[in-house]
């Protein structure tokens, strides 16, 4: 696994394309966190989360997550906290916090993060092992600067 500088370098290389792959991307991010599944949703103009590309998600769950209001379900949520949301275990969780369906998805540990730049909510992204997981601080703050460098992308 690479340290968090060199994979901040190459996630920023990767953004630095006229128009990135949001899907390769995506896939980079999940290998370097070791997770199964992920998703990237932009912020709209009417303030809704719309999914821009999606890795590991089954293919009935996609209408369900193509669109989320600000405040529901993980993504949501960590978009009106604009702070990560994380859960070691979604599959027990009974907290509220991750919708009902979201349990469809297989996944335990999970991370959600707000895309934020200059104080400025963009998107979110999210995620997820197939195991119990409990991301640490480390985990949470890289994800949060890949969101950074992908808001700047979007400003």
């Amino acid at each position: 696994m690479n340290n968090s500088k060199e994979f901040l370098a190459i996630v920023n290389a990767e953004l630095k394309e006229n128009t990135p792959s949001w899907d390769n991307l995506l896939k980079l991010i999940l290998k370097h966190f070791e997770c199964a599944t992920g998703t990237l949703h932009f912020l709209d103009k009417a303030s809704l989360l719309q999914l821009q590309s999606q890795v590991g998600i089954p293919e009935f769950l996609i209408p369900k997550l193509s669109t989320i209001p600000i405040g529901k379900g993980m993504a949501g949520i960590a978009a009106e906290r604009r702070k990560p949301v994380e859960m070691c275990n979604l599959q027990t969780d009974d907290s509220g916090v991750a919708r009902p369906s979201a349990k469809d998805t297989k996944v335990e540990g999970s991370l959600a993060a707000p895309l934020m730049y200059n104080d400025n909510l963009y998107g979110t992204i999210g995620i997820a092992k197939p195991v119990p997981y409990d991301f640490t601080e480390t985990e949470m703050d890289l994800l949060m600067q890949i969101g950074e460098l992908i808001s700047k992308k979007l400003s």
